[in-house]
């Protein structure tokens, strides 16, 4: 529904807030993603085991940003989302910061589930808040930039994390790049106006309309399309979480890389042309899909199909330039059905479900990618180290990432294919 006294009605401030939300997904990911390019150094200064990095980098942090991020969907779903955004921004933002205070393995435990509780609470609301105010013509597009905060945080965090670690420690990574998060808490708190729901949607909504839990759970268990999506998306980002927080160690392994010159590459590949990636997949989808709605989700599925092979031959390549250079197609890749993926599910919801919806999806893809992909690869590489020494860890994600981008490939295809006869 429009009102003519909304700042929405601008283009432009409809552009400044998307802006505004995606330089806070940004700083989620940098916060997030920095503990990859260092776990290498925080290993060895706290003397930890490969397991314990997987559930460091993947498990803990992904049952605590799970497990608070549904209830604070709920309060999205109902409340401030704007405000939300705000607080949750400045909670995730210090306790990166205090993790470079941290002496043990358990304080770093206790720092990371903090910063898993505080990020919970970026992007249901941030996503509900953009379908508000996009139609659904140019959601995936807008999705699909919001989503570039990944890319823009991986690639920051890859490059500030390594070059600060090289000259000054891990620890002062933490600090310098948890800091400025602080203050997006603020310029957000300050110059956003909460939208009216449902404010782009082509029919009024029901502003006191609410759900239940179990209504939206059963919808999507229920729903052909978006119970194969989210099938698909779980099983895929074993693969994806998995390269994203083993990749570093393995070049430094297997490679012999230093995190300074490492951390400018996995920036380039995961940042600089994952974020293309990402862009294009919602540019593309949101084109190819006014002729068959399918395309939302056969363009996730061919790069699923894509990315396996390509790991193969990372991870098993002696030529360190060759995996480096061929790293850079499988990251414009791996996000690609984010953006469109969340776009077809906000697409057949009603809208005081999304944030909701966003919780649930992000609840699947981190309990199950985040949570077991990081783990099962460093449990799996403690478990190969006596017998294959060094060639332990790419072993390990060798059995594992391509046959997950390739297994959550087909359930995309299957969706897709269901979504293009329903429309």
């Amino acid at each position: 529904m429009t009102n003519t006294d909304s700042p929405y009605n601008s283009p432009s401030y409809r552009r400044y807030v998307l802006g505004m939300l995606t330089a806070a997904y940004a700083f989620n990911f940098i916060d997030r993603q920095l503990i990859t390019i260092l776990q290498e150094s925080i290993k060895q200064d706290l003397a930890l085991s490969d397991t314990q990095l997987g559930l460091l980098t993947g498990f803990a942090f992904a049952v605590f940003y799970v497990c608070a991020g549904i209830p604070i969907a709920r309060w999205s779903d109902k409340g401030n989302r704007r405000n939300i955004i705000a607080l949750a921004i400045g909670v995730w933002s210090f306790m990166t910061a205090i993790s470079g205070a941290c002496t043990s393995y358990i304080q770093m435990l206790l720092a990371r589930i903090g910063v898993g509780i505080g990020e919970s609470g970026g992007t249901p609301p941030a996503h509900s808040i953009i379908s508000d105010i996009y139609p659904e013509q140019q959601r995936a597009t807008a999705l699909s930039i919001y989503s570039l905060g990944i890319n823009i945080g991986v690639m920051f965090g890859f490059f500030l994390g390594g070059v600060i670690n090289e000259f000054f420690g891990w620890r002062w990574a933490f600090v310098v790049v948890g800091a400025p998060g602080i203050l997006m808490a603020i310029i957000i708190k300050m110059t956003i106006v909460e939208p009216p729901r449902g404010w782009s949607d082509p029919t009024p909504i029901n502003q006191e309309k609410s759900f239940s839990l179990k209504d939206v759970i059963q919808l999507l268990a229920s729903h052909p399309v978006l119970k194969q999506f989210l099938m698909g998306a779980s099983i895929f980002s074993i693969g994806g979480y998995g390269a994203f927080n083993w990749l570093a160690p393995f070049f430094i392994r297997s490679h012999d890389l230093n995190t300074a010159s490492l951390g400018l590459w996995l920036s380039l590949s995961i940042g600089l042309f994952g974020g293309i990636g990402t862009y294009l997949a919602g540019v593309i989808t949101d084109k190819l899909g006014v002729f068959n709605k399918a395309w939302y989700l056969w363009i996730p599925a061919l790069s699923g199909v894509l990315a396996a092979p390509l790991y193969v031959l990372i991870l098993t390549t002696e030529s360190t330039s060759l995996a480096l250079w061929v790293n850079f197609i499988p990251s414009m890749l791996l996000a690609t059905y984010i953006g469109p993926g969340v776009a077809v599910l906000h697409a057949n919801v009603p809208a005081a479900m999304r944030a909701t919806v966003s919780a649930l999806f992000y609840f699947l893809i981190n309990i199950i990618g985040l949570g077991l992909g990081p783990t099962l690869i460093g449990a799996l590489s403690d478990y190969l180290t006596p017998s294959m020494g060094s060639d332990a860890l790419s072993t390990a994600m060798l059995w594992i990432i391509p046959i997950a981008t390739c297994w959550g490939g087909i359930h995309f295809y299957i969706a897709g294919t269901r979504l293009g006869k329903a429309s």
